[in-house]
């Protein structure tokens, strides 16, 4: 389950990220609350801070990648986290000598989806090269865990630093938080990295990118299954308060439980999936979409607050595991000089649909109830799932026929085959 841990630089990484993470955490709770605080409870300064911090990622991304291909990945790490740092410090003794003014948090959340912006695909391609292609599986999944871990940590901490102190010292500790990665950075040792040739500089490297993943069919199926899974299913920021409030009539402490139970089973999932070994198979991709979608329509569906939990709970590690799954496809399938622009694209697309999907289900659970968007949710996974599916199948040479007389079933058969394969309508085999 830790074999990745074994590896000296990797130690060092999963411990700063750690650190680092679960004072990212603290400083989101304490950045919603400043904003609330300054502008009078307005969501629309909110949807603005965040739409600041996000845009920057989208236009830099592509970019990023290739700078990620031409550069030492783990200096470009160094500058990335340096600046998140002083920007988390700058924004922390602005709080505390009382001169912030909600202006400053526009500014600062702008310039912090900067660096993330070249942050997010360089760490993520930078995996590899300290782990190797035969631990990469490994390490994609215990960086999940480690997520998970400070996503339940950082904010419960976060709330006793603002209750008991205020707003400035939480931007305060996470500034120092940024101490630990830096250093796990500095103290790694460069000539045990794998892969660590540099890209030439040259002209068209971002089209280059992009078409090497067009010419590769199996990352054209994950970067579309990301794609759908992100922007429709992946709302439960916008469908757990909802459905714990409008729907179950229950508070702040209850939707907390909601939110918990979506983490832990996360971090199952993530700690689940750091047996797997090699390139996961497409199989298991849509096999982990697919169950994901049928798991949030069954949340959707269920009568009471606590059922709802318990199903929460599988539908975090069955979400996670189909994450971990699409990145270790990429990052394996993806050739070491091209690696960062494939990962900066994975990025995009994952995280580039989210403002979209968020309004679309935002706006069907207002019309037509909190259950409505987790509906929505699921069943989009699960129609990319089977479609995607169906698709490869066809790609390999099997022919796909869905009969509704005189019973339903689906037709499934090769070319030279002697014998079809039927599968009652709606328990479609994925193609393996």
């Amino acid at each position: 389950m830790f074999q990745s841990l074994h590896v000296r630089n990797y130690r060092l990484f999963a411990t700063g990220q750690m650190i680092s993470l679960t004072g990212t955490w603290m400083q989101t709770i304490a950045q919603d609350w400043l904003v609330l605080e300054l502008s009078g409870n307005s969501g629309t300064a909110l949807g603005i801070v965040t739409a600041l911090q996000f845009t920057p990622m989208l236009l830099l991304m592509l970019y990023a990648g290739v700078l990620a291909d031409r550069l030492d990945k783990r200096k470009v790490l160094i500058v990335s986290q340096s600046v998140m740092g002083l920007l988390a410090l700058g924004m922390g003794i602005l709080v505390v000598s009382g001169a912030v003014q909600l202006w400053h948090v526009y500014v600062f959340a702008g310039l912090l989806g900067m660096a993330q912006a070249f942050d997010n695909p360089t760490r993520q391609a930078f995996v590899s090269e300290m782990v190797g292609p035969d631990r990469l599986t490994n390490a994609v999944a215990l960086n999940s865990a480690t997520f998970n871990s400070a996503r339940l940590v950082g904010p419960a901490i976060g709330g006793l630093v603002i209750a008991a102190i205020d707003v400035g010292p939480a931007f305060l500790i996470n500034a120092v938080t940024y101490v630990a990665v830096i250093g796990a950075y500095l103290a790694m040792r460069p000539g045990e990295l794998v892969n660590t040739n540099r890209l030439e500089r040259s002209r068209g490297q971002v089209m280059e990118g992009l078409r090497y993943v067009r010419s590769r069919p199996d990352l054209m199926l994950v970067i579309a299954l990301i794609f759908i899974v992100g922007t429709m299913g992946m709302n439960f920021n916008l469908t757990l308060p909802l459905l714990a409030k409008a729907e179950f009539g229950v508070g702040a402490a209850s939707f907390g439980l909601l939110s918990a139970a979506f983490a832990g089973g996360a971090l199952a999932g993530a700690l689940i999936g750091t047996r797997r070994r090699g390139r996961p198979s497409a199989t298991l991709l849509l096999t982990f979409a697919a169950l994901f979608g049928a798991l949030e329509v069954t949340v959707a569906f269920m009568p009471s607050f606590a059922l709802a939990a318990l199903f929460l709970i599988p539908t975090g590690a069955f979400l996670i595991g189909h994450n971990n799954v699409a990145n270790a496809r990429v990052q394996l399938g993806a050739p070491a000089h091209l690696r960062g622009r494939v990962m900066s694209l994975f990025m995009l697309v994952f995280m580039g649909g989210t403002p979209v999907g968020a309004l679309v289900v935002g706006v069907i659970s207002e019309r037509f109830g909190p259950r409505s968007g987790l509906i929505v949710g699921g069943v989009s996974a699960l129609l990319a799932a089977g479609t995607l599916a169906l698709l490869r199948a066809r790609r390999h040479g099997m022919k796909v026929r869905l009969h509704a007389k005189p019973t339903p079933h689906l037709h499934v058969a090769r070319p030279e085959a002697d014998h079809d394969l039927r599968f009652p309508a709606g328990r479609p085999r994925a193609a393996r």
